[in-house]
């Protein structure tokens, strides 16, 4: 694709700078319009653009949304009803796309047509793809979305109606193995939660579940899970199996439920049992291993922490538990791997981002630490530990750089964090004596 040339800046009367006063060029300009709600500005500042860059399949999917959102569809589509390149199909299919009605019959012939003029674009068999898989479509789907995942296995986010086909298709462990890929890698948060509403699609323990039982279920999570009374979710359970005795999710929960009441041995009996009759339901392999972890059976339960992550990847508290003895056992690479998935599947999971940023200190790595920890701050302004954490990481940076201006800019940032936890805990004896350190001449 051709760069943006100087003719864009010219005709956008050059670039602009942000309130902090970084400069923004012409496609920035355009994406803070439309964050603004002023899509009608991003239209014209991405008609300059795309003009300069015609065949620059960013800019055409950034037209193509500019003009969705400024209502002016109509219009684009107008422009492209004689199409001549990929882009131009491409983008066609982009507009016809964000219509429910031509969705499924012209956005996919437009998408063909695009994937015909230039067939390695990953991107043009990406958006059939998905245009397929929304029009049920699942055997066109997966094989445009195969193309596109092959084509560029770098955006591993393709990889997620990937799955979606390949479930649909009954090919659920090449799905799981798809989703594994997505929440291992560099995945947003948005991503990451698309990808555990699939996995509890894909691996329903509540799949083909009998109607008749169904109310007893329901009051036995009521007992566990809402009221905390696990013995009466027992003699509920208990009834369910009696009628229905190879329901393995009901072993599970018995299982969970019998650990409740302390009875170790019945609840290892229960999940074993699980785990036999659904094989394919990773939760029964991660509630086995948190009991072999509470009765200090390491071993065991590392291997069952990775066969439940085999079977389910979004479990966050595998990938935890799994950080956790990597740690323990200094390995900081797998460490840091377990932690930054398990927090990345729960945003809101502080432990996980302060375990991450801790195995980031110990490998040296303290600016991705801060980032991390600052992360946190900006969720939780009040969480005072993230505050300590960040004084003591600054006071080790402060200890071991060895060029004045870095030790200067370390000691001072300390100092801020540590004050800031001494201003609400005075007594703090971890924070006095850091700060004490980083106060030395």
């Amino acid at each position: 694709m051709r760069r943006l040339g100087f003719a864009a800046l010219v005709v956008l009367g050059g670039c602009v700078t942000s309130s902090g006063g970084e400069v923004l060029s012409p496609r920035e300009r355009a994406l803070v319009a439309l964050q603004k709600g002023n899509a009608a500005e991003a239209v014209k500042l991405l008609e300059a653009l795309r003009a300069d860059a015609p065949g620059d399949l960013d800019v055409a999917r950034a037209w193509a949304g500019a003009h969705v959102k400024a209502g002016s569809t109509a219009q684009a589509l107008a422009r492209l009803e004689k199409p001549e390149t990929a882009a131009d199909w491409y983008t066609r299919g982009l507009l016809l796309f964000a219509n429910p009605k031509d969705a499924g019959g012209a956005a996919v012939e437009a998408f063909r047509k695009a994937v015909a003029k230039a067939p390695d674009e990953g991107e043009l068999h990406y958006r059939l793809g998905v245009a397929l898989l929304e029009s049920e479509q699942y055997e066109g789907a997966h094989e445009s979305l195969t193309a596109a995942a092959g084509s560029r296995p770098e955006r591993t986010a393709w990889r997620l109606p990937l799955a979606k086909a390949q479930h649909r298709l009954g090919r659920a462990k090449e799905a799981i193995a798809s989703i594994r890929l997505v929440v291992t890698s560099d995945c947003t948060a948005q991503e990451a939660a698309t990808a555990k509403a699939l996995t509890e699609e894909i691996a329903d323990p509540f799949a083909g579940f009998p109607k008749a039982a169904r109310p007893k279920l329901d009051q036995a999570l009521g007992w566990l899970q809402v009221a905390d009374v696990p013995q009466q979710a027992i003699t509920e359970l208990e009834d369910i199996v009696r009628e229905y005795p190879d329901l393995g999710v009901v072993h599970a929960l018995l299982g969970l439920a019998a650990a409740r009441v302390d009875d170790a041995g019945r609840a290892i009996e229960e999940l074993k049992r699980a785990i036999e009759l659904s094989p394919d339901d990773g939760k029964p392999y991660l509630y086995l291993a948190d009991l072999y972890t509470a009765r200090q059976r390491g071993s065991q339960a590392k291997e069952l922490y990775e066969k439940a992550l085999e079977k389910n990847p979004t479990l966050d508290d595998a990938w935890f538990k799994l950080g956790e003895a990597a740690l323990e056992r200094q390995e900081l690479e797998k460490a840091r791997t377990s932690f930054r998935t398990a927090a990345r599947l729960r945003p809101d999971n502080w432990f996980a981002r302060g375990k991450l940023a801790l195995v980031l200190q110990l490998e040296g790595n303290w600016a991705a630490a801060d980032r991390e920890l600052k992360g946190e701050l900006a969720q939780r302004p009040d969480n005072l530990e993230a505050v300590l954490r960040l004084g003591l990481l600054h006071t080790e940076k402060f200890l071991k750089t060895k060029t004045p201006t870095d030790r200067d800019a370390a000691r001072a940032e300390a100092a801020r964090w540590l004050e800031k936890v001494l201003d609400q805990q005075p007594e703090n004896a971890l924070a006095s004596r850091a700060l004490e350190r980083v106060k030395q001449p």
